[in-house]
């Protein structure tokens, strides 16, 4: 029975972290991206988040998209500094069509910083990207 079970993979859909300008606060921020590189749109995308470590937890964080387009990125969440020091998780359900989809995203500790900085795709900025 469990054989029979398709579980489909997640491709082209991906979570960053991308540092940049705020023009509001003059201050540079890290924010949390979900990018859909897909050639289709993305419906009902749930996000959960949260931070832990052997010793610490943070509160869950949830974010519903009804859609997203094919080829976009939209904004999860503003990233205080402080949570990398922290596994930050992404847990992102989405439906493509009619099939569901489910992927868990996580970014380990220390692994957030200004020399892990890489081109993130459809974004014209830099961040750390975890596909």
């Amino acid at each position: 029975m469990k054989k029979d079970i398709q579980i489909p993979v997640v491709e082209n859909v991906y979570v960053a972290i991308v540092n940049e300008y705020n023009d509001i606060y003059k201050t540079q921020d890290w924010n949390a991206y979900i990018i859909n590189d897909k050639a289709v749109d993305l419906d009902m995308v749930l996000i959960v988040t949260s931070g832990f470590s052997e010793d610490k937890m943070t509160s869950i964080f949830r974010k519903k998209l009804d859609k997203l387009p094919k080829k976009s990125y939209a904004k999860i969440e503003l990233m205080q500094e402080d949570l990398f020091a922290l596994n930050n998780q992404f847990k992102v359900t989405f439906f493509e069509g009619n099939t569901m989809f489910d992927k868990t995203y996580t970014f380990r500790k220390n692994t957030i910083n200004l020399k892990a900085l890489q081109p993130i795709p459809l974004m014209e900025a830099r961040g750390v990207l975890v596909k």
